[in-house]
């Protein structure tokens, strides 16, 4: 009996070890989501894109006067992602008792944002001399980047999401006419499969 008392006061410990330096709100669900909403929008951006058919349905080739639309659904899809994130995170944070935006929450958002700007400055760049070929590619990999960057402060698991993340947009910029599906894969199956580990191990 006492061993065990003596066990549960570490596992208390150790809860409360990983409350003050970790952020262990992310949310399991928030990432299935995200990764259903990137798939919606690549089979949006596919239509865009061919119109419903083509002859080569894997080449990512943007026209200009798809451009604004192929913003617009990549918009809607980051837009969703972040309010169903917010909205799923806060209420986690609420039931294990962590703040939302404290001190340790604010560190993994800069260190998150900082390779998010630049990336989306560098693929605003890359809009302007329309090389739009390594766009898909460009995401991927700052994502990535950002996962790594922001690891540090919350899962482990996100740290294993942002490798693959950086993996799989090297890959595409290899091969720039598969930019669409390479995306699909890395925003929608990814975050589906890391959202369901996310879920089944801390969520429930």
């Amino acid at each position: 009996m006492k061993e065990k008392e003596i066990e549960d006061e570490l596992v208390s410990i150790r809860s409360m070890m990983e409350r003050s330096s970790k952020f262990i709100s992310l949310s399991g669900l928030s990432g299935i989501l995200a990764g259903v909403y990137a798939l919606i929008g690549a089979g949006l951006a596919f239509y865009i894109i061919y119109g419903g058919s083509c002859s080569s349905p894997m080449f990512l080739g943007l026209e200009t006067s798809s451009l604004n639309s192929l913003i617009a659904v990549a918009l809607a899809v980051l837009i969703a992602s972040l309010v169903t994130g917010y909205i799923l995170t806060g209420r986690k944070a609420k039931r294990k008792g962590q703040p939302v935006w404290g001190k340790i929450s604010r560190a993994l958002l800069f260190y998150m944002a900082v390779p998010l700007v630049a990336g989306g400055i560098f693929i605003l760049i890359l809009l302007y001399h329309r090389h739009y070929e390594v766009v898909a590619a460009s995401s991927l990999i700052f994502y990535g980047l950002a996962l790594v960057s922001a690891s540090n402060f919350t899962f482990t698991l996100v740290k294993y999401l942002g490798l693959c993340e950086i993996i799989l947009g090297l890959t595409a910029a290899c091969l720039p006419g598969f930019g669409l599906l390479f995306w699909a894969i890395g925003f929608g199956v990814l975050h589906i499969i890391y959202g369901s580990l996310m879920y089944l191990k801390y969520d429930r």
